[in-house]
């Protein structure tokens, strides 16, 4: 095994049939970066939008007053999650035809677009709301795509960390827009001219940039090649992507279980009208991993994290830590503790320590934080006049920043892995297109309400966001189970179990233990027949070696 695969060895692989070791390899996490590149178009955007409204020179520009500056930032933010909604939506039938790859392609260029005309906008606030739409149906589209594309290329013990990816590459853009935003406050000064506020805008270019050249080198997915009846290009694209010869017997094992689930939920003939997809959508054995998927995408938007990526300087701003500067390099810190943490969960611990406790863990942390913002903001009347920066000031900032670090190993990327793991590979898309759009509608609530909640709710904002995430705990407690390290094929097997989280993952345990029994039975009983086969053919041989000798 090389450096490599050392260095990002997976955890011990728990389906019934184990990946060979060949399988963890550089080409699947090439395969994740390069994708990934469109989470960073969103994390980039999500987070230099409200440092930059707050600049100089953009208010002068576009003429913002301080009457109107409410109304303007719901505005510019939120029209950006509507084509986010509506992307994710519109891509569907382009993915479902064309395939994962040129989606996220197409998906590059519309942001890029609108990246453009806001960068170039020069005080038209038309233009402006323009680019704003267009890169929001870039990201929304993307993020349909890029989950699933993921998970389709990935293998059952690393598909956690792949995934994962996308969430890591998300979060360094973020940190990357904070610095961003503070870095032309420092240096580029306000005068007279658009430099100022055009940098942070423009530099959204580079992740849809990097997003178009990596992606024109990686392969169609596997997956929905199988689904398009092109075997033998999804073998092709397997054996590079697992590092193994396309004769593999895992590889067929990996093609039949694909074919099999398809056969299973289609039928014969293999194809579902959009009328059947839906209805195949809410069947009894589907509706529950719809729900789920639906109630995580709300509840993670729900902890507020949104709220603080969005409008972190004003809330900062809230707990005594006044200017400009000041509020955008608390906020840069803010993005690199989210940063770090999702990077270490994602690589060493998802796959490790599963879906589930690190939901219930960060959802503890998240709430207690907040809980606390909350009391502190209320009691101190921080957002009506100015507080001093004691103690209980500097722990309002560590709570912000323990907010992050619990969110970002829970909230952050797991309600993505989730969904683009649970759903059958028929109704995959359609049912991502679902929660996806759920994701973008719950964000348009949110971001478009928080600046009316901070000037209206002021400190119980902060008490709202941690109610809501401790009604998270008790819903993963109950009814979220843990998905980590089985197969794509084998969920089915996991949502037909009891209605309760934990006692569905005890009877997948065991379906999977006995499976593995009779395997094992199986093999032992092969075996000796085997033998006797060789043991009555040898009598046969030796006679026809006699026979050979004496016509000699």
């Amino acid at each position: 095994m090389g450096f490599f695969s050392t260095l990002v060895r997976p955890p011990h692989d728990t389906s019934a049939v184990p990946a060979p070791p060949e399988t963890h390899n550089w080409r699947l996490y090439t395969m994740a970066f390069s994708a990934s590149m469109a989470s960073a178009m969103f994390g980039y955007d999500s987070a230099f939008i409200g440092g930059a409204l707050t600049l100089p020179s953009f208010k002068r520009t576009f003429g913002v007053t301080a009457e109107h500056s409410t109304a303007l930032s719901s505005h510019i933010t939120s029209l950006f999650q509507a084509g986010c909604f509506f992307g994710a939506i519109l891509v569907y039938p382009i993915t479902e035809q064309f395939g994962r790859k040129p989606a996220l392609l197409l998906a590059g260029i519309v942001f890029s677009i609108g990246a453009i005309i806001q960068t170039v906008s020069d005080g038209n606030l038309g233009m402006m709301y323009a680019g704003r739409v267009l890169t929001g149906l870039g990201v929304g589209s993307s993020s349909l795509i890029t989950p699933a594309y993921i998970s389709e290329c990935s293998t059952p013990a690393t598909r956690g960390r792949l995934v994962g990816i996308f969430e890591c590459c998300l979060q360094a853009a973020l940190v990357v827009g904070f610095w961003t935003n503070y870095g032309v406050a420092q240096n580029i000064p306000d005068d007279g001219s658009n430099k100022q506020w055009q940098v942070p805008f423009a530099v959204q270019l580079i992740p849809a940039g990097l997003l178009l050249i990596a992606m024109t080198f990686q392969s169609e997915s596997p997956r929905w090649l199988i689904k398009k009846g092109k075997d033998d290009k999804a073998r092709e694209v397997l054996a590079r992507l697992r590092d193994l010869p396309a004769s593999h017997a895992y590889l067929s094992y990996e093609i039949e279980s694909v074919r099999d689930q398809i056969h299973a939920e289609l039928g014969p003939a293999g194809q579902l009208s959009l009328w059947g997809k839906l209805k195949e959508c809410v069947a009894p054995e589907n509706r529950v991993r719809l729900g789920l998927g639906v109630a995580l995408m709300w509840l993670q938007n729900l902890s507020g994290i949104n709220a603080l990526n969005y409008f972190s300087n004003t809330l900062i701003k809230s707990i005594g830590f006044t200017g400009t500067s000041v509020s955008l390099l608390a906020t840069g810190i803010f993005g690199i503790v989210k940063m770090v943490v999702t990077i270490v969960f994602m690589f060493f611990f998802v796959d490790r320590v599963g879906r589930r406790v690190p939901l219930l863990v960060g959802s503890v942390g998240a709430a207690a934080s907040m809980y606390y913002l909350g009391i502190y903001s209320t009691v101190t009347r921080s957002f009506q006049q100015p507080v001093p920066k004691d103690g209980a000031a500097y722990f309002a900032l560590v709570c912000v920043y323990l907010f992050g670090a619990s969110y970002a190993f829970s909230w952050n990327g797991i309600p993505w892995i989730f969904q683009s793991e649970v759903f059958p590979l028929a109704v995959r898309a359609l049912s991502m297109v679902v929660t996806t759009a759920n994701q973008w509608l719950s964000q348009f609530v949110i971001v478009y309400s928080a600046p009316y909640m901070i000037e209206s709710m002021r400190g119980y904002t902060f008490i709202f966001f941690a109610l809501w995430t401790t009604a998270a705990f008790g819903f993963v407690w109950l009814l979220v189970p843990e998905t980590a390290g089985i197969s794509l094929e084998n969920m089915d097997v996991l949502f037909d179990g009891p209605t309760l989280a934990r006692d569905k993952r005890r009877h997948y345990d065991q379906v999977m233990a006995s499976q593995r029994a009779m395997q094992l039975e199986n093999e032992a009983e092969a075996l000796p027949r085997e033998r006797r086969q060789q043991e009555s053919a040898a009598p046969a041989d030796v006679t026809m070696d006699k026979e050979a000798k004496s016509m000699a």
